[in-house]
């Protein structure tokens, strides 16, 4: 008998396939943009400091979700955690709308900050792509009641997701002196 619940094997397929789609969908809208294909659209500048926000929250919230379980506060923590994934959602909507609309921008800076903010973008970038399928296959693990399993990739998870969610502001702080 396999270890891996019948709902586990219906979402296995969804997760490999998000995983793939996500980051190629990003990829190729990135490289996307409205204004120079001539579309009558305004550059959606106000974004950034939006979605970096909102970055901000989900490693408050990923934070609280953790200090929720610890405390047996099983119902918070499952409500914080479907809260973090829709912030993530709602990064990835508005950071892919703002690069449709918008040139990106430079960074400016010299030195050894331009190596420090490159690195930071550079695993920024990879572990937003890696923690995809972590997040998805330890919010299928919990939704199938596995939670030996949940707490184990969650021991993962949480780190990578906390980065990428601490980077984006980083990353987000760094640049915006340089938006135009």
């Amino acid at each position: 008998m396999s270890n891996t619940s019948a709902l586990e094997k219906k979402y296995n397929k969804w997760i490999v396939v998000l995983s793939i789609v996500i980051p190629g969908a990003v990829a190729a809208l990135f490289g996307v943009n409205l204004r120079r294909m001539g579309f009558d659209v305004e550059p959606l500048t106000f974004l950034p400091p939006i979605y970096a926000s909102i970055n901000g929250l989900t490693a408050v919230i990923l934070v609280v979700a953790l200090w929720a379980v610890k405390n047996k506060k099983i119902k918070l923590h499952e409500r914080l955690m479907k809260t973090a994934i829709l912030c993530s959602i709602l990064f990835l909507v508005m950071y892919v709308a703002y690069h449709m609309t918008s040139d990106s921008t430079a960074f400016g800076g010299e030195g050894a900050i331009r190596y420090i903010y490159y690195f930071i973008l550079i695993t920024h970038i990879v572990l937003s792509i890696v923690v995809i399928p972590f997040v998805l296959i330890t919010f299928v693990r919990a939704l199938a009641e596995r939670f030996d399993k949940h707490r184990k990739i969650a021991r993962i998870t949480f780190p990578i997701w906390l980065y990428v969610a601490i980077s984006g502001v980083i990353v987000y702080i760094m640049i915006s002196p340089y938006y135009v």
